[in-house]
Protein backbone atom coordinates (compact mmCIF):
# COMPACT_ATOMS: atom_id res chain seq x y z
CA UNK A 1 0.00 0.00 0.00
CA UNK A 2 2.45 2.08 0.89
CA UNK A 3 5.23 1.87 -2.16
CA UNK A 4 1.63 1.82 -4.34
CA UNK A 5 0.96 5.77 -2.36
CA UNK A 6 4.54 6.84 -3.24
CA UNK A 7 4.37 5.64 -6.94
CA UNK A 8 1.09 7.32 -7.42
CA UNK A 9 2.91 10.58 -5.41
CA UNK A 10 6.06 10.68 -7.79
CA UNK A 11 4.09 9.99 -11.01
CA UNK A 12 2.15 13.04 -10.16
CA UNK A 13 4.89 14.82 -9.12
CA UNK A 14 6.51 13.93 -12.64
CA UNK A 15 2.83 15.57 -13.84
CA UNK A 16 3.17 18.43 -12.51
CA UNK A 17 7.28 18.75 -13.32
CA UNK A 18 6.85 18.64 -17.08
CA UNK A 19 3.62 21.05 -17.11
CA UNK A 20 5.93 23.69 -15.18
CA UNK A 21 8.68 22.77 -17.99
CA UNK A 22 6.44 23.13 -20.63
CA UNK A 23 4.95 26.65 -19.60
CA UNK A 24 8.23 28.19 -18.63
CA UNK A 25 9.22 27.04 -22.02
CA UNK A 26 6.32 28.60 -23.70
CA UNK A 27 4.34 31.02 -20.89
CA UNK A 28 1.08 30.68 -23.22
CA UNK A 29 -1.19 29.81 -19.92
CA UNK A 30 1.06 32.84 -17.97
CA UNK A 31 0.46 35.12 -20.26
CA UNK A 32 -3.06 34.25 -20.87
CA UNK A 33 -4.08 34.52 -17.38
CA UNK A 34 -2.09 37.67 -16.52
CA UNK A 35 -2.75 39.60 -19.53
CA UNK A 36 -6.12 39.25 -19.47
CA UNK A 37 -6.42 40.22 -15.28
CA UNK A 38 -4.26 42.72 -15.23
CA UNK A 39 -6.51 44.18 -17.92
CA UNK A 40 -9.56 43.36 -16.65
CA UNK A 41 -8.92 44.42 -13.29
CA UNK A 42 -7.91 48.17 -15.00
CA UNK A 43 -10.74 48.21 -17.02
CA UNK A 44 -13.04 47.43 -13.91
CA UNK A 45 -11.06 50.31 -11.52
CA UNK A 46 -11.60 52.75 -14.22
CA UNK A 47 -15.32 52.11 -14.88
CA UNK A 48 -16.64 51.96 -11.31
CA UNK A 49 -14.84 54.89 -10.30
CA UNK A 50 -12.04 52.75 -8.18
CA UNK A 51 -11.48 54.98 -4.79
CA UNK A 52 -15.24 55.70 -4.97
CA UNK A 53 -16.89 52.05 -4.44
CA UNK A 54 -17.82 51.30 -0.73
CA UNK A 55 -20.01 48.31 -1.39
CA UNK A 56 -18.17 45.25 -0.06
CA UNK A 57 -20.83 43.14 -1.95
CA UNK A 58 -19.92 44.96 -4.59
CA UNK A 59 -16.30 44.67 -4.56
CA UNK A 60 -16.61 41.20 -3.48
CA UNK A 61 -18.06 40.24 -6.41
CA UNK A 62 -15.70 42.14 -8.80
CA UNK A 63 -12.85 40.30 -6.87
CA UNK A 64 -13.94 36.72 -7.85
CA UNK A 65 -15.12 37.88 -11.44
CA UNK A 66 -11.62 38.68 -12.56
CA UNK A 67 -10.40 35.51 -11.24
CA UNK A 68 -13.10 33.28 -12.98
CA UNK A 69 -12.81 34.80 -16.55
CA UNK A 70 -8.93 35.19 -15.99
CA UNK A 71 -8.77 31.49 -15.00
CA UNK A 72 -11.16 30.22 -17.91
CA UNK A 73 -8.45 32.20 -19.86
CA UNK A 74 -5.55 29.60 -18.99
CA UNK A 75 -6.71 26.90 -17.15
CA UNK A 76 -8.41 25.04 -20.08
CA UNK A 77 -4.87 24.76 -21.73
CA UNK A 78 -3.72 21.78 -19.24
CA UNK A 79 -5.51 19.25 -21.23
CA UNK A 80 -5.38 20.85 -24.78
CA UNK A 81 -1.75 21.02 -24.45
CA UNK A 82 -1.46 17.11 -24.63
CA UNK A 83 -3.94 16.94 -27.04
CA UNK A 84 -2.39 19.16 -29.57
CA UNK A 85 0.93 18.58 -29.06
CA UNK A 86 0.32 14.78 -29.48
CA UNK A 87 1.64 13.61 -26.22
CA UNK A 88 -2.01 12.80 -24.39
CA UNK A 89 -1.06 8.87 -25.82
CA UNK A 90 2.32 8.67 -24.16
CA UNK A 91 1.11 10.12 -21.08
CA UNK A 92 -1.36 7.74 -20.70
CA UNK A 93 1.12 4.88 -21.07
CA UNK A 94 3.22 6.66 -18.26
CA UNK A 95 1.08 7.49 -15.17
CA UNK A 96 -1.94 6.01 -13.95
CA UNK A 97 -4.96 8.33 -14.36
CA UNK A 98 -5.00 9.22 -10.82
CA UNK A 99 -1.96 10.73 -11.31
CA UNK A 100 -2.50 12.94 -14.06
CA UNK A 101 -5.27 14.77 -12.44
CA UNK A 102 -3.32 15.18 -9.54
CA UNK A 103 -0.45 16.39 -11.35
CA UNK A 104 -2.99 18.71 -13.83
CA UNK A 105 -4.72 19.79 -10.37
CA UNK A 106 -1.31 20.88 -9.04
CA UNK A 107 -0.34 22.42 -12.33
CA UNK A 108 -3.75 24.61 -12.30
CA UNK A 109 -3.78 25.78 -9.01
CA UNK A 110 -0.17 26.90 -8.58
CA UNK A 111 -1.31 29.13 -12.24
CA UNK A 112 -3.89 30.30 -10.01
CA UNK A 113 -2.18 31.12 -6.90
CA UNK A 114 0.40 33.16 -8.57
CA UNK A 115 -2.10 34.92 -10.37
CA UNK A 116 -3.90 36.13 -7.45
CA UNK A 117 -0.77 36.71 -5.55
CA UNK A 118 0.26 39.33 -8.20
CA UNK A 119 -3.39 40.22 -8.77
CA UNK A 120 -5.54 40.51 -5.47
CA UNK A 121 -2.91 43.21 -3.66
CA UNK A 122 -3.30 45.32 -7.27
CA UNK A 123 -7.22 45.09 -6.48
CA UNK A 124 -7.35 46.03 -3.05
CA UNK A 125 -4.66 49.27 -3.71
CA UNK A 126 -7.10 50.07 -7.18
CA UNK A 127 -10.25 49.77 -5.10
CA UNK A 128 -9.53 50.60 -1.77
CA UNK A 129 -11.00 47.64 -0.71
CA UNK A 130 -10.00 47.06 2.94
CA UNK A 131 -10.03 44.42 3.98
CA UNK A 132 -10.74 44.01 7.94
CA UNK A 133 -9.91 40.23 8.35
CA UNK A 134 -6.68 39.21 6.46
CA UNK A 135 -6.90 35.62 7.70
CA UNK A 136 -10.12 34.24 6.57
CA UNK A 137 -9.59 36.47 3.47
CA UNK A 138 -6.54 34.47 2.36
CA UNK A 139 -8.09 31.09 3.75
CA UNK A 140 -11.48 32.05 1.45
CA UNK A 141 -9.16 32.69 -1.39
CA UNK A 142 -7.10 29.41 -0.88
CA UNK A 143 -10.08 27.01 -0.61
CA UNK A 144 -11.95 29.08 -3.21
CA UNK A 145 -9.06 28.42 -5.29
CA UNK A 146 -8.65 24.85 -4.76
CA UNK A 147 -12.31 24.17 -5.35
CA UNK A 148 -11.94 26.63 -8.79
CA UNK A 149 -9.05 24.22 -9.83
CA UNK A 150 -10.33 21.34 -9.23
CA UNK A 151 -13.61 21.39 -11.69
CA UNK A 152 -11.58 23.44 -13.96
CA UNK A 153 -9.31 20.80 -14.48
CA UNK A 154 -11.88 17.79 -14.84
CA UNK A 155 -13.79 20.24 -17.45
CA UNK A 156 -10.65 20.53 -19.10
CA UNK A 157 -9.71 16.98 -19.55
CA UNK A 158 -14.09 16.62 -20.70
CA UNK A 159 -13.44 19.62 -23.40
CA UNK A 160 -9.78 18.54 -24.74
CA UNK A 161 -11.92 15.75 -26.58
CA UNK A 162 -14.12 18.38 -28.53
CA UNK A 163 -13.87 20.85 -31.15
CA UNK A 164 -14.32 24.86 -29.99
CA UNK A 165 -12.65 24.12 -26.97
CA UNK A 166 -12.37 27.97 -25.81
CA UNK A 167 -16.48 27.88 -25.82
CA UNK A 168 -17.34 24.48 -24.39
CA UNK A 169 -14.71 25.15 -21.52
CA UNK A 170 -16.46 28.65 -20.03
CA UNK A 171 -20.15 26.85 -20.90
CA UNK A 172 -19.20 23.96 -18.79
CA UNK A 173 -17.39 25.62 -15.90
CA UNK A 174 -19.87 28.17 -14.84
CA UNK A 175 -23.24 26.04 -13.89
CA UNK A 176 -20.48 23.51 -11.78
CA UNK A 177 -18.61 26.44 -10.27
CA UNK A 178 -21.93 29.12 -9.97
CA UNK A 179 -22.32 27.46 -5.74
CA UNK A 180 -18.35 28.18 -5.43
CA UNK A 181 -18.68 31.82 -6.83
CA UNK A 182 -21.73 32.61 -4.99
CA UNK A 183 -20.07 31.44 -1.95
CA UNK A 184 -16.77 32.94 -2.24
CA UNK A 185 -18.20 36.25 -3.06
CA UNK A 186 -20.56 36.46 0.43
CA UNK A 187 -17.42 35.09 2.09
CA UNK A 188 -15.31 37.78 0.55
CA UNK A 189 -17.54 40.40 1.69
CA UNK A 190 -18.12 39.51 5.17
CA UNK A 191 -13.81 39.02 5.33
CA UNK A 192 -13.57 42.89 3.82
CA UNK A 193 -16.72 44.06 6.04
CA UNK A 194 -14.95 42.75 9.48
CA UNK A 195 -17.94 40.12 9.41
CA UNK A 196 -18.61 37.93 12.64
CA UNK A 197 -16.81 34.88 13.39
CA UNK A 198 -19.13 32.16 12.56
CA UNK A 199 -20.79 33.92 9.45
CA UNK A 200 -16.86 33.73 8.18
CA UNK A 201 -16.14 30.15 9.50
CA UNK A 202 -19.73 28.92 8.11
CA UNK A 203 -18.51 29.73 4.58
CA UNK A 204 -15.29 28.72 4.92
CA UNK A 205 -16.51 25.28 5.32
CA UNK A 206 -18.87 25.49 2.79
CA UNK A 207 -15.53 26.23 0.64
CA UNK A 208 -13.55 23.72 1.91
CA UNK A 209 -16.47 21.07 1.42
CA UNK A 210 -16.96 21.85 -2.09
CA UNK A 211 -13.22 21.38 -3.34
CA UNK A 212 -13.17 18.07 -1.27
CA UNK A 213 -16.11 16.84 -2.89
CA UNK A 214 -15.12 18.36 -6.34
CA UNK A 215 -11.85 16.68 -5.91
CA UNK A 216 -13.00 13.44 -5.20
CA UNK A 217 -15.74 13.70 -7.57
CA UNK A 218 -13.31 13.85 -10.40
CA UNK A 219 -10.89 11.58 -8.96
CA UNK A 220 -13.49 9.20 -9.59
CA UNK A 221 -14.61 10.33 -12.84
CA UNK A 222 -11.22 11.00 -14.54
CA UNK A 223 -10.45 7.22 -15.29
CA UNK A 224 -13.32 7.05 -18.10
CA UNK A 225 -12.55 10.91 -19.01
CA UNK A 226 -9.07 10.37 -20.01
CA UNK A 227 -9.23 6.74 -21.30
CA UNK A 228 -12.34 7.73 -23.24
Amino acid sequence: MGTKSSSLASKAIAVYRKDIVSEFRTRYAVNAVALFAVTTLIAVSMSVGGFGVTDKNLLSALLWVILFFSAMSGLSRVFVREEESRTASALRLSADPIAIYIGKLAFNLTLLLALEIIVVPMFVVMMNAGVRNWTFFWLILLFGSVGLSAAATIVAAIVSKANAKGALFAVLSFPILAPLLVTAISASSAAMGGGAFADCWRYLRVLVSYAGVMITASVLLFEFIWED
